[in-house]
């Protein structure tokens, strides 16, 4: 999602040029995201910082018509997860501890050192080597994590998976 500002900025600009006073000088946006996976990073920011700059802090907000999406499609396999997700995003897993969840177990792997990577792998992208380069099982694959350094090293854990030689 953008900066509250630049969406802002985008309403005075569409204002001018059009010479209307109405939202984005009349034309009709379609913004969209998903408020429960996507937040602004905003660097060095405290948590009042990184609220005020979304959107729904502008002035723009209340005049946003909002459509929701109930089907989620890449969870349709596994309707608990799909639940689960759900519960989370509306606020009503319920809390362990300091505003944290309990994950459930079925997406946990205890941790052993670096054969846990190898075991995260192997569940995320099953028979890698046969499927390496089957698009469709590529795209529906992925493993998300917060800091770059374990991006880079999960990354060379896969990629020195693939079958042949590595051309740069």
């Amino acid at each position: 999602m953008t900066r509250r500002k630049a969406s802002e900025a985008l309403d005075r600009t569409l204002r001018d040029i059009t010479g209307m006073e109405t939202q984005f000088g009349g034309k009709v946006m379609i913004l969209r995201g998903d408020f429960r996976q996507v937040i602004l990073v905003v660097p060095y920011g405290t948590k009042a910082q990184t609220i005020d700059a979304c959107i729904v802090k502008s002035s723009l907000w209340n005049e946003i018509q909002v459509i929701r999406l109930k089907h989620n499609m890449r969870a349709q396999q596994d309707p608990n997860f799909a639940e689960f997700l759900l519960r989370v995003g509306d606020g009503n897993e319920s809390f362990v501890e300091d505003d944290m969840i309990r994950i459930l177990d079925s997406l946990i792997i205890l941790w052993h050192g670096d054969e846990s990577i190898g075991e995260l792998i192997g569940f995320v992208f099953p028979r890698l080597e046969e499927n390496a380069f089957n698009i469709s099982y590529m795209v529906d694959r992925a493993i998300i994590t917060p800091r770059n350094e374990d991006v880079d090293k999960l990354n060379e854990v896969v990629l020195n998976s693939f079958p042949g030689e590595q051309h740069i």
